[in-house]
């Protein structure tokens, strides 16, 4: 069974910084197409912030270029979220994805809290 683990999320006030973290865990090595990190602020829907395919491409929305950097580690099924110059916009839960090279899988993690206070 695989699971999607997050963990650093937090409060933080704006122009800081976080970062988060994502690992497959019951997963085979190599086995995701792409993974990113989508993020859902009360009232509104689920949005991808950034994502990383297998290729090395790269995609940001907008509102993040130049502020967050996505990372991967292929071999341990991990991604990374760095996220600079943080903005009260930015506040949401934010939500890892991952999606298998077979039959494209969708997996999510659970969530982490994102704060950011003007």
């Amino acid at each position: 069974q695989v699971q999607l683990v997050e963990s650093g999320g937090g409060l933080v006030q704006s122009g800081g910084s976080l970062r988060l973290s994502c690992t497959a865990s019951g997963s085979s090595r190599s086995m995701f197409s792409v993974m990113g990190w989508y993020r859902q602020a009360p009232g509104k829907q689920r949005d991808l912030v950034a994502n990383i395919f297998s290729s090395g491409t790269i995609y940001y929305v907008d509102s993040v270029k130049g502020r967050f950097t996505i990372s991967r580690d292929a071999a341990k099924n991990t991604v990374y979220l760095q996220m600079n110059g943080l903005k009260p916009e930015d506040t949401a839960v934010y939500y890892c994805n991952a999606r298998t090279f077979f039959r494209s899988t969708d997996y999510w993690g659970q969530g982490t809290q994102v704060t950011v206070s003007s």
